[in-house]
């Protein structure tokens, strides 16, 4: 959707939440003030130049003692006073004082004071505790107040707002209603949680206040757009995604609550609390992330439900999220037929109550038998393509082979040297980061600098240094991803990057890291030994950890020296066979002579441990835009495949859609599709 924006000059300005894009200014003009271009930046990870290791829990807890500061413990947070607040002699509900305020996080040591909002870093406390620090006690590790420029369009937008139930004319009242699904939602509702109608924008508003609700600080904009017999809801938040932290409904909470159910969606939560009364609050980035400084938000809660959609994607987003909140006092409402989202359930007549009542326990010791077992298989089955995984958008010859990209899995990558492995991998994540996929780079190789113009020049389809009048607007619509980058440069011991991913996957929620290359990881204190038992140490490393924290990691490894004249092959990958063997997908970039044609590259799957389907595919690259996702025109070719012993085998490519069996002597190649550009995304 075209809008127009400060100056008069038409831009498509998108932005990335929950695997969709979305408006970021799609409002009207009078109500955008100022420039449209604003200057975030975001956390970058810390630059961890010698090992350092992370604090623990009972690290924390003994400095807590040994200064003589009582503290409680709790579910993911220690309890404590706080120093930025003078000592209050005000008594909550349990008996304990109130300067009680202070909520130090168990895995990261970052604290928030509830009544100063001061917020920072475990050194942060410590320097406060012994009084380093000059201004910290003056309040300057207070969180960050909203930008002018964000509170005067936050007020300027809210006041323009109305209650639905005020619109002047009935029709359109009615209308909102019906796009939005809120029929049964009842007016009571909607003013207990202080939703409001947007009538130029056609859009929800959705207040961000603060602890207590005693001040505005953001707001969520969602319009809903038909598209067919579908309807497709896009949002829009202010300030910027990274930078929203808020639990829906939160002023609605009590001290005396001790259960709590946490959606996905503020209109899942407004069909929720109608229907059944109990508590709820909606996840300000559904199923993106869970950022660690809503935790001491959830402390108070001996029980919580998490009912965050109605597809595989959220069921494993509130297993991931149950292990922050601690599983031992999380349910999960299962995703199904009779079980579907909070406000589809309230339109379809479901027993709410009844639904929250079968909520599974996050946490069990062991699995005894099937039965706890046999609703996943099932739903596996019920959802083959969800289960399947992530699918590509500019590769769709990878989704014929690998079927998606799968949490928990460990897939390595090769190719020659000089072939483009870090400009294709780049790519292959950049269509994954763009459908939400939180993804965390480990580039030892090259800067960050340049590997994020490679990216942006992907994203943008085409080199920016011909345009750079559209900078500002590409640049912003990709800082929007949830991309990240580590600081890391050169060789690096592996237990501190293992440190670094951990905590990326703490605070960040990462699905996917990709590690660039395992060379670089092998760091000086391991000259002295035996490479290649280094390496298998190395790998099974990454192996325990794809599967301990249900992320995917990419592992670009470099390959042995062989002859020009032949093909790379599984065997082909540098040191022992330990890293074919503990992948669950082994991609090599081959960069080979097709028969009736130049120089080509192609992407070969030799491994894939999900289905067994393995096959090759033709890639051309585009030098204009770095990418290899713009497809050759030429039609289908003669690939040049070698069997087992070695013979060469030419067969024409029968167009026929399928993979290659794993067993097959030859490797059919296929020409590519061509890549058909999102149209809500601008033309280059």
């Amino acid at each position: 959707m075209w809008v127009l924006l400060r100056g008069g000059y038409p831009l498509r300005i998108l932005l990335l939440l929950r695997g969709e894009w979305m408006g970021r200014r799609g409002l009207p003009r009078s109500l955008v003030p100022g420039s449209p271009r604003r200057r975030y930046r975001k956390e970058a990870l810390p630059a961890l130049e010698v090992p350092v290791l992370p604090v623990t829990a009972t690290e924390i807890r003994q400095y807590l003692r040994a200064h003589a500061i009582p503290f409680q413990d709790g579910h993911s947070c220690l309890r404590a006073p706080s120093p930025f607040v003078k000592a209050l002699q005000l008594k909550d509900q349990t008996g304990a004082t109130a300067s009680f305020s202070l909520f130090i996080d168990k895995t990261t040591g970052r604290f928030l004071c509830m009544t100063s909002l001061a917020e920072g870093s475990w050194e942060d406390f410590q320097a406060s505790v012994e009084g380093r620090g000059d201004g910290a006690r003056e309040g300057v590790l207070l969180g960050e107040a909203p930008e002018a420029e964000d509170s005067e369009e936050v007020r300027r937008i809210w006041d323009r707002a109305i209650p639905l139930w005020e619109l002047p004319e009935p029709e359109e009242a009615q209308l909102a209603r019906v796009m939005f699904g809120l029929t049964k939602v009842t007016d009571d509702a909607l003013r207990r949680f202080s939703v409001r109608y947007l009538r130029p924008a056609r859009s929800l508003v959705f207040p961000w206040l603060s602890p207590g609700g005693l001040g505005l600080r953001g707001l969520k904009l969602l319009s809903a757009e038909g598209h067919g017999d579908e309807v497709h809801y896009k949002e829009t938040t202010i300030p910027r995604p990274g930078v929203y932290h808020n639990l829906f409904g939160l002023p609605l909470i009590s001290r005396r609550d001790v259960e709590v159910v946490l959606t996905g969606r503020e209109l899942d939560s407004l069909a929720l609390n109608q229907s059944t009364g109990v508590p709820t609050l909606a996840l300000p980035r559904g199923t993106a992330c869970l950022p660690p400084a809503l935790l001491p938000y959830l402390e108070q809660f001996r029980r919580i439900v998490l009912w965050l959609g109605d597809d595989l994607r959220s069921w494993e987003a509130a297993k991931l999220f149950a292990r922050k909140l601690n599983p031992k006092r999380c349910s999960l409402v299962r995703p199904g037929d009779q079980q579907p989202r909070a406000l589809e359930a309230l339109n379809r007549g479901l027993n709410l109550s009844r639904i929250l009542r079968t909520a599974l326990p996050a946490w069990h010791k062991s699995i005894v038998s099937f039965r706890q077992l046999r609703e996943e298989v099932l739903g596996e089955l019920s959802n083959v393509e969800q289960a399947a995984g992530i699918r590509w958008n500019r590769f769709p010859d990878l989704n014929r082979l690998l079927k998606g990209h799968r949490k928990g899995e460990l897939t390595v990558f090769t190719g020659p040297t000089g072939s483009g492995k870090t400009t294709f991998i780049s790519e292959y994540a950049l269509d994954l980061c763009t459908q939400g996929v939180n993804t965390l780079w480990g580039s030892f190789e090259i800067s960050n600098v340049r590997l994020a113009r490679v990216m942006l020049t992907q994203f943008a389809i085409g080199r920016l240094e011909e345009q750079l009048d559209k900078y500002d607007e590409w640049a912003d619509r990709f800082e929007d991803l949830p991309l990240y980058f580590m600081t890391f440069h050169g060789q690096q011991s592996i237990r501190t990057v293992i440190d670094t991913m951990q905590h990326a996957v703490y605070v960040y929620d990462i699905c996917h890291v990709v590690i660039d290359n395992l060379q670089f990881m092998m760091g000086h204190e391991q000259l002295s030994t035996d490479r290649i038992a280094a390496q298998d140490y190395i790998v099974g490393a990454f192996r325990k950890f794809a599967t301990d924290n249900s992320c995917h990691v990419t592992l670009v490894i470099h390959p042995r020296k062989e002859d020009d004249d032949k093909e790379l092959q599984t065997a082909s990958i540098f040191g022992s066979a330990k890293a074919s063997q503990e992948a669950d997908n082994v991609l090599i970039l081959q960069d080979r002579k097709l028969v009736t044609g130049p120089g080509k590259r192609y992407l070969q799957v030799s491994k894939n441990r999900f289905d067994g389907d393995v096959g090759v595919f033709p890639l051309e690259f585009n030098k204009s835009s770095l990418t290899f996702s713009i497809p050759p025109k030429s039609k289908a070719r003669l690939k040049k495949v070698k069997d087992d012993n070695g013979l060469v085998t030419k067969k024409p490519s029968s167009g026929k859609k399928g993979a290659v069996p794993q067993n097959s002597e030859t490797c059919l190649g296929q020409a590519h599709r061509p890549y058909q550009p999102d149209p809500s995304k601008p033309s280059r």
